[in-house]
């Protein structure tokens, strides 16, 4: 196997070369994200840890803004950056193929279906990093570079009202968060994502319970 050391420095130094100003897609991400994928590969060893690690470190080469009209297509865009200079760097060409599916493939908003299990513990951990302590925080800071509301001034759980995660950051717990374990490729994904979402609708009921703005006057 190549060099795992070696490839790591090589991904984070290309990472830290196409970093932005987002902080919830930031280089302490990538590391969460690798994180977790070790987690999940410690209960499938059969995995090709070289090509997890890659897509780990690589997938958001190229990260475009939630709203962005493209963003559906920048998980393409970043397997393609990354194979090329991965290639130039003298990758196994071998696994080139594996690495981009991986990265292609763990977007949400791309939709692109998991084939290998490199793929399926890439699409996991990353949206491991969605749920949690960890997740509660980038979904509020996400919601603040949007301009969205913390909740709705009343009806703060949208019983009589649609979702709206555009404009009320709580609501995307529901939306989107909630839905995340089900979507989850590996059993050890899915046991590690329930937990996480347990502690968000935790901190949901805190929140409601604190959340009591009185009638503005008009």
């Amino acid at each position: 196997m190549q060099d795992l050391h070696h490839w790591q420095a090589f991904c984070l130094a290309l990472a830290r070369e196409q970093a932005g100003d987002d902080g919830a897609h930031d280089l302490n991400h990538l590391g969460r994200v690798w994180h977790a994928a070790r987690q999940l590969l410690a209960s499938y060893p059969q995995a090709d840890t070289l090509v997890v690690m890659v897509a780990c470190y690589l997938h958001d080469l190229v990260n475009l803004p939630k709203n962005h009209p493209e963003r559906h297509l920048a998980s393409r865009q970043a397997a393609a950056l990354a194979s090329a200079r991965l290639a130039a760097a003298g990758f196994d060409a071998a696994r080139l193929p594996a690495v981009a599916h991986a990265i292609e493939a763990h977007s949400f908003s791309a939709n692109i279906a998991p084939q290998t299990l490199e793929a399926q513990i890439v699409q996991d951990a990353d949206r491991l990093d969605a749920l949690g302590a960890v997740g509660l925080a980038r979904l509020f800071y996400t919601a603040g570079r949007m301009n969205s509301a913390l909740a709705a001034s009343d009806d703060v759980l949208a019983v009589q009202r649609p979702l709206d995660d555009r404009a009320y950051a709580l609501d995307h717990i529901a939306v989107k968060l909630a839905t995340l374990p089900a979507t989850m490729q590996t059993a050890a994904g899915r046991a590690l994502a329930e937990a996480r979402l347990q502690w968000l609708y935790q901190f949901r009921d805190v929140f409601v319970a604190e959340w009591a703005p009185e009638t503005l006057p008009s």
